[in-house]
């Protein structure tokens, strides 16, 4: 089983880290060419290709032009302990015994519009680079979801290829499941959908729905979950699983308050 994160904009590269280990990310090659693009854009051209502010701009110039490999513990951070978006605050890894990183490490995916695809303990400097950008990469490649091509799929089909029965669990959003290509996955795709209750009716509320989306990768990493029925045991933060509106590739949890 693997299960597959969107990155987050929000990074920490200040906390004290609770685990030493590290490793390299695979896509090394591709995201030095990607940073090489980035190294010659100036502040107002993130500014207008990524929609930020002017000092999202300038910082981000700053990072890009900081940016070199070869990574290392003092120059880089672990991608799970990198990111502090509403997902990875529902994943909580700061709480995770070393243990729990090494099962982490075999199941969890952080999709990346830079880096490609990141295992948890993957090394990575801070970077901004949404997937969706129109970052012109060649006279022939306009956009990461083209750059990428079939290489994320390809990297994950490669680990499937020493599973028996290969599930991949997608916690990721549209912006970022749209670089995987769903009919060359060689592993049945399941889709958590969660739903919060509000005026009446059960709703995906996005930062709600984030903060769950990290807490079911951990509930994977936690319960060591191999098959897709056993995500039916999630019940982080008084979510349940909804039999009544789910299917199999679909299984929706849902809460009626939040705590």
């Amino acid at each position: 089983m693997k299960a597959i994160l969107s990155p987050a904009k929000t990074l920490d590269y200040s906390s004290a880290l609770p685990i030493e280990d590290f490793t390299q990310p695979i896509f090394m090659d591709e995201s030095t060419h990607l940073n090489g693009k980035l190294k010659e854009l100036k502040a107002s051209d993130l500014r207008e290709l990524m929609g930020i502010s002017a000092k999202l701009a300038d910082l981000n110039q700053e990072r890009n032009l900081a940016w070199k490999a070869p990574f290392t513990a003092k120059n880089a951070r672990p991608a799970i302990l990198a990111f502090k978006g509403d997902v990875y605050q529902g994943f909580d890894a700061y709480s995770m015994k070393k243990r729990d990183f090494t099962h982490a490490q075999k199941t969890v995916r952080i999709l990346s519009g830079l880096y490609g695809v990141l295992k948890p303990l993957d090394l990575m400097q801070a970077y901004r680079l949404e997937m969706g950008t129109k970052l012109k990469v060649s006279s022939a490649i306009g956009d990461l979801y083209r750059f990428w091509g079939s290489k994320v799929t390809d990297a994950l089909n490669e680990e499937f290829a020493a599973e028996k029965k290969p599930v991949l669990v997608n916690l990721a959003s549209n912006e970022y499941y749209k670089v995987i290509q769903p009919s060359k996955i060689e592993a049945e795709i399941v889709t958590p959908v969660f739903k919060d209750w509000k005026n009446g009716e059960y709703k995906m509320i996005s930062f709600f729905a984030k903060k769950a989306r990290g807490m079911m990768a951990r509930y994977i990493v936690d319960h060591r979950v191999k098959k897709a029925e056993d995500l039916q045991g999630f019940d982080y933060s008084g979510y349940v699983f909804n039999s009544e509106m789910s299917s199999d590739k679909i299984p929706t949890f849902t809460r009626l308050q939040q705590p």
